[in-house]
Order: C-alpha cells, then sequence, then structure tokens
C-alpha cells in the first residue's frame, strides 16, 4: 500500500484541533469548497473518487450511476452532514469507506433536499503515530478504502445526488469491532458481512470502528498488531465486540480451546483496564443442514467456550450463534440460500465460474444478522442501546425480513481478476 502521509497530517496532534471542511454543488459562501465537474480528489485536494464523475448543477451533484467523494482527513472520528437531493427525484443510500451502510435509501422529491448526519471512524495503519510500528495488513488490504489517509462517501440508489456535505471532528464513544470476515468490511460485492450493515442502526453520537478481517483467530489478530492497533486508540466509555471462533477452531493454524479461552479473558481485562466495555458475540452458523432441515454445528464447542468466559467474567454475550441457527433454520434449505453468496456463473464481472459460499453473507443475510445484533443490543443492559435510530424495530429471528422485498444498491467497485472465484478466506 502506498501511504503519502500528508505534512498537516503528520503534525497534527489530533483530529480535533482541525476545523470543519463544507462542499458545495452550488455557490460556496466563505469557508466552504464549491466542487465542479472537474473536482477531483488527489492528495492535494478533495474530489469525486475512483472514476466517478457525476453531473455538476447550480445547485446539486447528481447522477444516474454510483459515484463517489474522497478527502484526506487525520484519523480519528467524524461527524458527516449530507443535504441529500436534486432536480429529479432521487432514492439515495449513502456509505461509507469500504461499503459501511450509514443512510439507507433517503427517498427526495424533485427539487427537494433532505439533510441527515452519521458519524464515521477513520484509521491509518501506523499504530500510535509511529512510522515504524504498522498493522500486518495481508496483501488484499493494500485496496482497502479502510485503511488509506481519506474519509470516501459512496453515493448510490435511483439518481442519488447531493447539495452539501459538511465533515466535522468529533469526541465520542467508539464501538470497535474484532473479528473474521463475516464481520469485517467486505470490499466487493457479493460479500458483505453484518459489522459493515451495523452502522445503518445507530444515530449521531458514537460510532463504529470496524477492525475485524478475513481470515482471523485470536491468536493472529494478536500477532498482526490488530489488537494493538484498537488498544492505541481505545477510551474510557468505548466498546470492543470480540467474535472470534470460524477460524480457531480449524485444526490447521486454529487456536486450542484452552488458548482461546485464555485469550479471550486477556483481552476481556485489558478492555476493562482501559475503561472500555467488552462484549462477546457467538459466531454466526454455517448454512450446513442436516437431513432434518436443522442447521449441524460445526464449531467444536468455541461458542460453549465463548459464553462460559462471559459467564466467568460477568460480559455481556450476544448469542448470534443461537439467533443465525433459527433464522437460517426459519428460511429452510432453499430459502437460506438467498441469505448467502450463491451466484451462478458471469452474475458479476470477472466471475467465470458459479459461487456457492455458505459460510459468507449477500448484503440480505449481512443486514439480518445486524438486526440480529441490534436485537439483543435493545434486550441488553448495554448504555449503548440509547443511541440505537428510532426505526430500528423489532426483530424476530424466526420471522426475518421476507428476501423479496429487500434490496440494496450494489456497490461498483470492482473485484480483482479472479477473486469473485476463489472462496474468501473467513
Amino acid at each position: 500500500m502506498k501511504f503519502e502521509f500528508l505534512a498537516a497530517l503528520l503534525v497534527c496532534s489530533g483530529s480535533l484541533a482541525l476545523p470543519a471542511q463544507s462542499f458545495t454543488c452550488g455557490n460556496a459562501k466563505a469557508g466552504v469548497t464549491q466542487l465542479k465537474s472537474n473536482s477531483v480528489y488527489s492528495d492535494k485536494a478533495a474530489g469525486f473518487d475512483l472514476k466517478t464523475t457525476p453531473e455538476v448543477a447550480s445547485s446539486y451533484c447528481s447522477s444516474e450511476k454510483p459515484f463517489y467523494f474522497s478527502v484526506n482527513v487525520p484519523e480519528g472520528n467524524y461527524r458527516v452532514t449530507v443535504e441529500l437531493g436534486s432536480n429529479a427525484a432521487s432514492v439515495t443510500t449513502v456509505r461509507a469507506e469500504s461499503r459501511r451502510l450509514m443512510l439507507e435509501k433517503i427517498a427526495t422529491a424533485a427539487g427537494k433536499s433532505a439533510k441527515r448526519s452519521f458519524d464515521v471512524n477513520v484509521r491509518y495503519v501506523r499504530i500510535n503515530s509511529a512510522p515504524a510500528n504498522l498493522v500486518h495488513l495481508k496483501s488484499h488490504e493494500d485496496e482497502s478504502l479502510d485503511w488509506d489517509t481519506k474519509l470516501t462517501l459512496e453515493f448510490n440508489g435511483e439518481h442519488p445526488g447531493f447539495r452539501s456535505i459538511t465533515i466535522a471532528p468529533i469526541d465520542e464513544p467508539t464501538i470497535y469491532l474484532a473479528g473474521d470476515s463475516t464481520v469485517v468490511d467486505q470490499r466487493t460485492e457479493p460479500w458483505t458481512a453484518w459489522g459493515q450493515i451495523l452502522p445503518r442502526f445507530f444515530r449521531t453520537g458514537i460510532v463504529i470502528s470496524n477492525q475485524a478481517e478475513s481470515g482471523e483467530t485470536m491468536r493472529s489478530f494478536e500477532n498482526e498488531k490488530r489488537f494493538e492497533k484498537i488498544f492505541s486508540t481505545i477510551k474510557k466509555g468505548d466498546y470492543l465486540f470480540f467474535q472470534f471462533a470460524h477460524n480457531d477452531q480449524k485444526p490447521e493454524n486454529g487456536v486450542p480451546l484452552d488458548l482461546y479461552r485464555k485469550l479471550l479473558a486477556t483481552y476481556i481485562d485489558k478492555a476493562r483496564a482501559a475503561g472500555a466495555t467488552p462484549v462477546l458475540v457467538t459466531s454466526t452458523m454455517r448454512r450446513a443442514f442436516d437431513d432434518n432441515g436443522k442447521i449441524k454445528d460445526t464449531f467444536a464447542g468455541y461458542p460453549q467456550a465463548m459464553q462460559e468466559i462471559a459467564k466467568e467474567k460477568r460480559v455481556t454475550l450476544i448469542d448470534l450463534n443461537a439467533m443465525s441457527k433459527t433464522m437460517w433454520e426459519s428460511m429452510g434449505v432453499e430459502g437460506s440460500i438467498k441469505a448467502f453468496v450463491h451466484y451462478p456463473a458471469n452474475t458479476f464481472p470477472n466471475q467465470t465460474a458459479a459461487i456457492a459460499d455458505n459460510t459468507h453473507f449477500n448484503a440480505y443475510g449481512a443486514y439480518e444478522l445486524a438486526r440480529c445484533m441490534v436485537l439483543e443490543i435493545q434486550e441488553s443492559d448495554l448504555a449503548l442501546k440509547k443511541w440505537l435510530v428510532p426505526d430500528a424495530g423489532h426483530f424476530d429471528p424466526a420471522h426475518p425480513d421476507a428476501q423479496p422485498t429487500f434490496s440494496l444498491p450494489f456497490t461498483p467497485i470492482p473485484a480483482r481478476e479472479g477473486d469473485v472465484t476463489k472462496a474468501r478466506q473467513i
């Protein structure tokens, strides 16, 4: 990965030292940057990114296709306020960084606008601003929007558009997510994980930093300095969610149960010592049915070990393992296929073979799992539930949303040649 750390970002003692940045598609007032058709992102200037350029009119930026806007910012948390809308009726979905769902299907009539705000985390690969102390990224993370020095926004949907964007640094509680590819911000379609859907269900006042990564165990997360990265910024009032087991329970390169328990206990204690609240999340069930239409347990006792540690350490437990079992069984053998990455050949660019992945989810499956997470938070004694959005509603895993009524616009970031046909690491 190429990191060109701007001098201003290197010497900045913290993002809160910087003023808000504002951008408009109309005539700019003092202190506001006017966007034009040639406003292309670079290391020196904010602008439209990833080879996408919307129509820039006198009072709006819009397109018939998805488009991106990026701006360099220091590592930290930000309040993003967007005024959505254009000259045409539109339904705009906004994602941040690597496909984190922030705003879902905001409708605006032609000529009208709607103002919305959300909070987003930006992180660098450096730890404690030390140039030589870095998270050990995997090769595929070189292209991840989660690890660069910019904040990227995706505008997608039916004639997506906006009139203005304001980005302001904030200091607020953070929910850190540590886990594997069923949690991670998946970079490309059709893969989606519950961690990148979860921000949609939280209002401003708390931010989610999803630091999960594919292929991780508790031990590799430690060895690659991913825990070190989290603990370099975690503070009193924050939360640390753990979901590990998919890879830990594998005979090859896994983590023995005794060490798994020890690592969980160690990082629970570290979170508490930092003034943060640890939360344990049991791993999502694979789509593995027996002859009676029931989901088989493929985790060799690891979710049970997590439950035991939660009880011993008096930690809040979110039993996503049990809820996902209920949900997949309610969908049935055939219906559950629609929640996982099952697609015929040539459904996506660079996909030359059919995909039948019974571990990873598409947007629908990830969305339903995020709703399971919200349900458990609602029913817990965690203080963070006060930040759930008013329309979070009540969810029943035994009666999930109907798949035919669900849709999210596809993110157009293409997979690299061959990536789509390979089984994704857990």
